[in-house]
């Protein structure tokens, strides 16, 4: 009976934190290259689009702690790409909402990642935090609007675009001036050598 007792608390403590824990009714992506935010919204249901983000982005242990722990402590190594935002909507016990915000790249090398700054309040308890990696983030948001490769620069920031707009049209104008100039002069010179 002990034996009995003694596995199924350690099949309880195995459960993921999901199944315990109050999850988000909304998600707002936002960052570079989208025309609008991406807004998931539906149940807090296995499968449904939310929680299919929820999970891959590590909302749960994130907010809420899990062991074993799956958070990295550490920035990842490397270039990890833009940074988007993740905003959720957590509905509370009373009967207001708390806001959760994780941070978001969903185009690192090594796979998507996903950052939640710990202490943000949440419930009668603050978030865990951490580093979270999951290689089916950025299909998930790619599904629901995010480009499938990172935002590159728009004509309005190309270099010609940069090149107007910093003012450095001016000393191009002042040089073309100078050497209009110079080539009056010139020809003035060469006129008043050839009398």
């Amino acid at each position: 009976m002990k034996r009995l007792v003694f596995l199924i608390a350690v099949a309880a403590l195995a459960l993921p934190a999901t199944s315990s824990a109050k999850g988000p009714s909304e998600a707002t992506v936002t960052g570079p290259g989208l025309g609008k935010a991406i807004r998931i919204t539906g149940p807090e249901a296995e499968g449904s689009p939310l929680m299919n983000l929820a999970e891959a982005a590590g909302f749960f242990p994130a907010a809420f702690g899990q062991t074993p722990d799956p958070m990295a402590d550490a920035r990842p190594k490397g270039n990890l790409g833009p940074k988007y935002s993740i905003d959720y909507v957590v509905p509370g016990p009373e009967g207001g909402n708390d806001k959760i915000h994780q941070d978001l790249y969903p185009y690192a090398k090594s796979g998507g990642w996903t950052y939640m700054p710990a202490g943000q309040p949440i419930f009668d308890m603050k978030t865990h935090g951490g580093w979270f990696t999951d290689s089916r983030l950025k299909g998930i948001l790619v599904a629901r609007g995010l480009p499938s490769a990172p935002p590159t620069p728009s004509s309005k920031n190309s270099s010609s675009a940069g090149f107007f707009s910093t003012g450095k049209i001016g000393l191009l104008l002042l040089v073309l001036f100078g050497i209009g100039a110079a080539a009056v002069l010139t020809r003035r010179h060469l006129r008043g050598t050839a009398t």
